[in-house]
């Protein structure tokens, strides 16, 4: 497997010719492949053009990485504890080193505002942050004499291959909460990530690379449905990994489950804010934009609803409009951008049609993001605060994954919580108060994944897992942090015993001392 083309930029895209596009590429073992039958286009979301050809796997090349990434993975499973942190180290090091090269790239694929770009990568280093702990990650446990000369000893080691299927909405952060913890715990990985926006985990791999990781191990594989299947149904995948919308997420689980795989397996969300009659107003709005308009609400933990209690929703439903109204909008690598676009014109498509039937429905616009203009072809839609919506609408029953945020009117404390938990996403919520017993409260009764107490994005930091219940997680396990190694690895008890020749004797029954 060579590339058609012999130069190659350093995230493996072919550099075009005479005008040509550049064709990105896959990393299978030590080569950069751009050969394919089929390609899809990159584009820049801020202007609409077509920045580069991404080569798309068949089925044939799936079965090629994962060929080669089981041969290397015998090695690597071997290799020392101290050798895998090191280059964790290194690794970290490299990519904090990397972040202006890797935030601009991620603008220009995604969209986003470089300061968003920036802070993905922060949060995405702090898994590598966690996983140079792996020495005291993967140890097992020891108990000696369980039975008269017997000891019994539980080790963890690693699965194999693993898939890791990435979404276009933190091309780097959710890909560096997989394989970080994929690859320390001693097991080869096949990233496949977004289509939309491959090049970052192209230039997380050559991080990796650069700090000492052998090839093979890290391999990134582009494609669509067809590499997806086969990533399912492939023997020599162990696990998969997915974050996505919640009927891709149900797909994922139920065909990797069906051919014997581990799964874990993130789907959407309808993330709630509540905000309490005695919560800072100032505060909780402010929070509430800075949450729901964000990287263009194309977050999984964006708040999509605020539920105002009692009597403030006029409050602060104006104090919500003043924020989101003001909000500087444009191409990402401007400084003054504080949202960027959407990253298709499909997606752009799809949230223009959710506020237009907003009102039909029964919904108030506050502000229709509709009606702001911007020059070019980018994907470009402001900010959409909806008033009065309520369960039954299409703006509140759906994931929407864009600049909308909905407000929802109840009279008690007792009426959001039950709302809350109707709700078939249970990803993450939050609640303003400044009252402990009300927070408290909430903790205990709610049921979602992740909370927030005065913190409307409630992500948990790497030392931690992340994921919701519900349609929200499909599989038991989740991602990052502890859980992770959990998944990442299996365990194996082994009981010893060590007897004179003289004591050997035949017994059927079964031992008890």
């Amino acid at each position: 497997m060579t590339p058609t083309t012999p130069t190659t930029s350093p995230t493996g895209a072919a550099v075009g010719v005479d005008g040509e596009l550049p064709v990105i590429g896959h990393i299978i073992g030590a080569e950069m492949i751009t050969d394919a039958e089929r390609h899809s286009p990159v584009r820049n979301p801020a202007t609409g053009h077509e920045t580069g050809r991404l080569a798309l796997a068949d089925a044939g090349r799936v079965r090629d990485a994962v060929a080669v990434a089981a041969e290397a993975q015998k090695a690597w499973r071997r290799t020392g504890l101290a050798k895998r942190t090191q280059i964790m180290f290194k690794a970290r090091q490299i990519l904090d080193e990397r972040r202006g090269e890797l935030a601009a790239t991620i603008t220009a694929e995604h969209g986003k505002v470089l300061s968003d770009a920036n802070g993905e990568i922060t949060r995405g280093l702090e898994n590598v942050d966690f996983c140079t702990g792996l020495m005291h990650h993967l140890k097992g446990e020891y108990a000696e004499q369980v039975a008269t000369g017997v000891d019994v000893h539980q080790v963890r080691q690693p699965l194999g291959v693993v898939a890791c299927i990435t979404p276009f909405n933190f091309p780097a952060m959710v890909p560096l909460w997989m394989i970080t913890t994929a690859i320390a715990a001693g097991n080869a990985v096949i990233l496949k990530p977004s289509e939309r926006d491959p090049s970052a985990s192209l230039l997380i791999a050559q991080a990796f690379r650069d700090a000492g990781l052998p090839d093979g191990i890290l391999n990134v594989v582009h494609g669509d449905k067809e590499a997806v299947d086969e990533l399912l149904v492939n023997p020599g995948i162990a696990a998969v990994s997915f974050v996505g919308s919640t009927p891709i997420a149900r797909y994922i689980y139920s065909t990797s489950a069906a051919h014997g795989k581990r799964v874990q397996a993130l789907g959407g969300a309808k993330n709630h804010m509540v905000v309490m009659p005695d919560a800072d107003l100032d505060s909780a709005a402010d929070a509430a934009v800075s949450a729901a308009y964000g990287s263009a609400g194309e977050r999984c933990m964006a708040i999509s609803v605020t539920v105002a209690v009692g009597d403030i929703a006029d409050e602060l439903v104006e104090k919500i409009r003043t924020r989101a109204e003001g909000l500087s909008i444009g191409d990402g690598t401007d400084p003054a951008s504080e949202m960027g676009p959407l990253i298709t014109r499909e997606a752009l498509d799809r949230v223009t049609g959710y506020v237009a039937g907003a009102a039909e429905e029964g919904a108030t616009v506050v502000l229709d993001g509709r009606e702001k203009t911007f020059d070019g072809e980018g994907y470009f839609i402001g900010a959409s605060l909806l008033d009065h919506v309520k369960p039954g609408m299409k703006v509140y029953d759906e994931e929407i994954f864009g600049p909308v945020l909905s407000v929802v009117r109840v009279e008690s404390y007792d009426e959001a919580v039950e709302l809350i938990n109707a709700n078939r996403y249970a990803n993450g919520t939050a609640v303003f108060t400044r009252d402990g017993k009300t927070a408290r409260e909430f903790e205990f009764d709610i049921e979602v994944g992740m909370v927030g107490v005065n913190v409307p994005i409630p992500v948990p930091v790497g030392a931690f897992s992340f994921g919701g219940w519900k349609d929200s997680l499909f599989g038991d396990t989740h991602m990052y942090g502890p859980e992770a190694f959990n998944f990442y690895t299996r365990r194996k008890v082994v009981s010893s015993r060590w007897p004179e020749p003289s004591e050997s004797q035949i017994s059927l029954g079964f031992p008890t001392h």
